[in-house]
């Protein structure tokens, strides 16, 4: 007996199935599947993504390794403090620094 689930579950699940099978190759580009997320998306808050790409290397091979950084546009929303100890000339540096 399949499990039952809610009407907005099932219409969304229905986009996503007529995604892929209009896709035909069994995934998605990553500019669809952004716009099939928020197409889908029920939940009144900003909600958080997450993504699993097949990139089709070996990381066993070392000119096959994937590395690299990403900048988030907001940073970390931590505040960096810094804390000085020091005396004569460098703390009036310390605190023309901030």
């Amino acid at each position: 007996m399949p499990k039952k689930r809610g009407k907005k579950y099932t219409e969304a699940a229905k986009k996503v199935e007529a995604a892929l099978a209009a896709n035909g190759d069994g995934g998605l580009a990553p500019e669809e599947a952004c716009k099939i997320v928020k197409a889908t998306s029920t939940s009144k808050f900003d909600a958080t993504v997450e993504a699993h790409i097949r990139l089709g290397v070996d990381p066993r091979h070392a000119e096959q390794m994937v590395r690299g950084s990403v900048v988030l546009p907001n940073g970390t929303g931590k505040k960096v403090r810094v804390a000085v100890f020091a005396t004569g000339d460098k703390v009036r540096e310390a605190q023309d620094a901030g």
